[in-house]
């Protein structure tokens, strides 16, 4: 079947889910030498559209993953997309814990959408909370497995001579998935983080990036220290920041954070799956 144009579609807080999906789509459409089209649905006016996908595109799709899994309040926007038969290939971003089942979350819902996933990735971008853990990555050796796969995918599509027959195997828990990793506090009790903000310090310029980034649009503009929507800790508004106005005191975030940093040292690699 002959493939006429390549899609780099994500979800990109703090722009490492992008700059892997976006260097595996241009690498794939290079080699094809066919269009290659991107879809960022990070901010909450983009997800007021749906692109329309036709059975010769293929679409590299990317998603952070949140505590082991798809982020939950972004599923019914999702649940929206629909495949009409077209190409996929999943991509799960991790901050160097763990990708747990959010990879076989995601192609589950690539496939229930009428996609057909042909590949899959799992890779590692600088942890939200952190800028320790999986420091300044994606980096160059990233670089490198993201490119290599775009050209496996790519050899791929041209030997296919029609749609797979079942979704790419990848490594996870088949559904029911198992829960959202669950952090917990210096007593080993579990923390509820939903209701943990970002506070605003006095260096604060009023430049409204902030504001701009959320990707939740919980940020109020005519008064950026006011988060008066719910906040997914994706870390945008903190990394962001120009002046590094933007942080957090509670002291249970903080505990987890340093305890990521701590028991995750080691380097993980990406996995690709085709």
């Amino acid at each position: 079947m002959k493939i006429k144009r390549i899609w780099a579609v994500y979800f990109s807080a703090t722009g490492t889910t992008e700059k892997i999906v976006t260097k595996i789509a241009d690498r794939v459409a290079g080699k094809l030498n066919i269009e290659y089209k991107t879809f960022d649905f990070t901010l909450p006016n983009m997800r007021n559209n749906i692109p329309v996908f036709e059975k010769n595109d293929c679409v590299i799709f990317g998603m952070p993953v949140y505590a082991g899994r798809i982020p939950n309040l972004l599923l019914k926007y999702l649940a929206s997309i629909k495949g009409n038969n077209a190409l996929a290939v999943p991509i799960a971003l991790f901050g160097n814990r763990n990708y747990d089942d959010a990879l076989i979350e995601l192609r589950d819902i690539l496939e229930k959408n009428d996609f057909h996933t042909i590949g899959a990735g799992a890779f590692i971008g600088e942890h939200s909370f952190s800028t320790i853990l999986a420091k300044n990555r994606p980096d160059e050796r990233d670089i490198f497995t993201a490119v290599n796969f775009g050209e496996k995918i790519s050899e791929k599509l041209s030997k296919l001579i029609s749609l797979p027959e079942f979704p790419v195997e990848v490594t996870g828990t088949p559904y029911p998935y198992r829960g959202y990793y669950q952090p917990h506090n210096k007593d080993n009790s579990p923390i509820d983080m939903k209701k943990i903000k970002p506070l605003t310090s006095m260096d604060c310029t009023d430049c409204k990036i902030c504001a701009n980034v959320c990707p939740m649009g919980s940020i109020e503009y005519e008064d950026v220290s006011i988060v008066s929507g719910i906040c997914i800790k994706c870390g945008a508004c903190i990394k962001k920041c120009p002046v590094h106005a933007k942080y957090y005191t509670d002291e249970n975030y903080l505990f987890h954070k340093k305890d990521l940093e701590e028991k995750f040292t080691r380097r993980a690699e990406p996995e690709i799956f085709i």
